[in-house]
């Protein structure tokens, strides 16, 4: 209230208004919603986790440039991030720089999440990882793998080593007529894994592991090497069998047959399931 005298300034008099009681000072902060406790936030965000995570795998192994059947066969797999296609064994017909670009730009125009490791006759190396490089940078979904590994949606961990892995720590270490490469290097580029948190792994080898019981001839580092990091499933070229799936410790080994002859094969992260080719008995 304002009160005036004649030739005075204006004088204010503030007036206190009643007191009020504390408890009806306090406001919600609608801003900040109350945070859950230790066990409904982890449990909150598995679930936010796993309605985003990586699911199926459309594997393709030993592709060979044949980017025509590739195109048909992209096209029927569905775009999702539950889903990605990998590529194991030989990419390229010829180890060409343009054999390497038709099959990635290919991979890259699908709009698909993609993720491979080379296989033994992809050499040389250079055009291999310089037209990896160039897909990547045009198309972002699409991830090379080879000696080190990248994360898919719902923090699914791959990882892979393409090539030949030879056993023989004495082997020449071979990039430029073939790829291959001696065990100890394998076990070198997957060393830092063990200092990741425990995701989900999903591991790409163009090699197969040896494996007790089996007649074939396998990679005893490979073995090694998924005994040692435990992934849930791991895909690998059947080597001109038919596609099969086996227990090697806890990690399903998922053999795929040649591109030319199944197509992609769907396979289950978590079970290691073959969900859409006909799968041998193991």
């Amino acid at each position: 209230m304002t009160v005036r005298d004649a030739g005075a300034r204006p004088r204010i008099r503030l007036v206190t208004p009643p007191a009020v009681p504390a408890t009806l000072l306090v406001v919600p902060d609608i801003g900040a919603p109350a945070r859950p406790s230790g066990r409904e936030s982890i449990a909150a965000k598995e679930v936010a986790t796993m309605a985003g995570r990586l699911a199926t795998v459309h594997a393709l192994a030993n592709v060979r440039g044949d980017v025509e059947r590739l195109t048909e066969a992209l096209g029927a797999i569905p775009a999702d991030d539950a889903s990605a296609v990998v590529l194991v064994g030989d990419i390229s017909s010829d180890g060409s720089a343009e054999s390497f670009r038709a099959v990635l730009r290919t991979l890259g125009e699908a709009d698909q999440r993609v993720y491979w490791v080379p296989g033994a006759s992809d050499a040389p190396v250079t055009h291999f990882l310089r037209e990896s490089y160039n897909v990547e940078v045009v198309f972002p979904k699409l991830r090379n793998v080879h000696g080190t590994f990248a994360f898919a949606p719902g923090y699914v961990l791959l990882a892979g080593m393409g090539g030949e892995i030879t056993d023989d720590p004495e082997a020449a270490r071979e990039e430029r007529e073939r790829l291959r490469y001696p065990g100890w290097e394998a076990e070198l580029r997957f060393k830092p894994l063990a200092e990741l948190d425990d995701h989900p792994r999903l591991f790409l080898f163009s090699t197969r592991p040896r494996h007790k019981g089996q007649q074939e001839q396998g990679s005893q580092t490979v073995a090694e090497l998924i005994n040692t990091f435990r992934p849930r499933t791991v895909i690998v070229p059947a080597g001109g069998g038919d596609t099969c799936s086996e227990l090697l410790g806890s990690s399903h080994v998922v053999s795929v047959a040649d591109f030319a002859t199944a197509g992609p094969v769907a396979v289950d992260v978590t079970t290691g399931e073959v969900v859409s080719s006909a799968v041998s008995p193991s």
